[in-house]
């Protein structure tokens, strides 16, 4: 089956063309400022040989932005300029757009989503979704890349929210083990959340460790038609009150490539620490 290659980490390819990443919205805010090193960025994806490229629109909602002073509906253009960018960015290369849409632990800027242990109802969680995946549904992106999401409770208010939307998909979840996602509960009941949902391109994870990809690979494989996804971190541990990661592996993600075919994933990229120059060697070594 042949492997499909997206992008890497929009942050870290940002930092690499000399942008400064901090603050509550993170990629956002870069979007806010310099909209044109996004397109940058994104074009250097493309470049590479990515077939995806994620929008900056991860850690951007209503919530985020009335926190820091804004309004919803600076959220709402903020959400809509986010693939428009994208789009713009990657015309004449093939790439296709995937409209980012992070877990509700991503505009709590606390690390909650390497934690996965924020308080809210399933009910609450929905309408948080509802809200951002209407909004980039009106600019028509090619997928929705639903990712980092780190406990179940999300993935069944996800699974309520996405039923009947058409746009191809991927979920993508986060884990601190083999076996289970940064909440503590089992890999199983976050695919039994999501497994019957239509349009479900592929599902897997990103923002892990590598090592750990193909033991989840092969966990999630008896349990989904549909195709295993994994863009995972360069390595290390993420400290939250630092805003860094820390002791990242020097390994290239591109040695890892056969183990994970192995595993049976078909849908391949990078995460935190990974830029275009990583993209550009899984692409050697596809084509290889």
């Amino acid at each position: 089956m042949a492997i499909h290659l997206i992008d890497g980490g929009l942050s870290t390819e940002l930092e690499r063309l000399g942008a400064q990443i901090h603050g509550e919205l993170w990629t956002g805010r870069a979007l806010l400022e310099n909209p044109g090193l996004v397109a940058e960025a994104h074009r250097s994806f493309a470049l590479a040989g990515a077939e995806v490229v994620i929008s900056s629109s991860y850690q951007l909602s209503r919530q985020g932005f009335l926190e820091i002073g804004l309004t919803a509906d600076d959220a709402d253009e903020a959400l809509r300029q986010s693939i428009r960018v994208a789009r713009e960015a990657v015309a004449g290369t093939g790439a296709k757009v995937a409209a980012s849409i992070g877990p509700y632990g991503a505009v709590l800027h606390d690390g909650s989503e390497y934690r996965g242990d924020y308080k809210v109802s399933q009910a609450e969680l929905e309408a948080f979704h509802a809200e951002r995946l209407a909004i980039l549904l009106s600019e028509k992106p090619d997928f929705l890349a639903i990712e980092t999401i780190p406990n179940v409770v999300e993935a069944k208010a996800l699974a309520a929210t996405l039923e009947g939307v058409k746009t191809p998909l991927w979920i993508s979840f986060t884990a601190g083990s083999e076996e289970s996602l940064w909440s503590g509960e089992p890999v199983e009941d976050a695919i039994a959340a999501i497994a019957s949902l239509p349009n479900l391109v592929a599902v897997g994870f990103n923002c892990v460790a590598p090592e750990l990809v193909s033991g989840l690979a092969n966990r999630v494989k008896p349990l989904i038609d549909a195709e295993i996804i994994a863009y995972p971190n360069r390595g290390g541990t993420w400290d939250s009150a630092a805003g860094v990661w820390l002791g990242n592996e020097p390994r290239e993600l591109s040695s890892w490539l056969d183990e994970w075919q192995d595993a049976g994933v078909t849908w391949v990229g990078g995460c935190c620490s990974t830029n275009s120059l990583d993209i550009a060697a899984l692409r050697m070594a596809l084509d290889s």
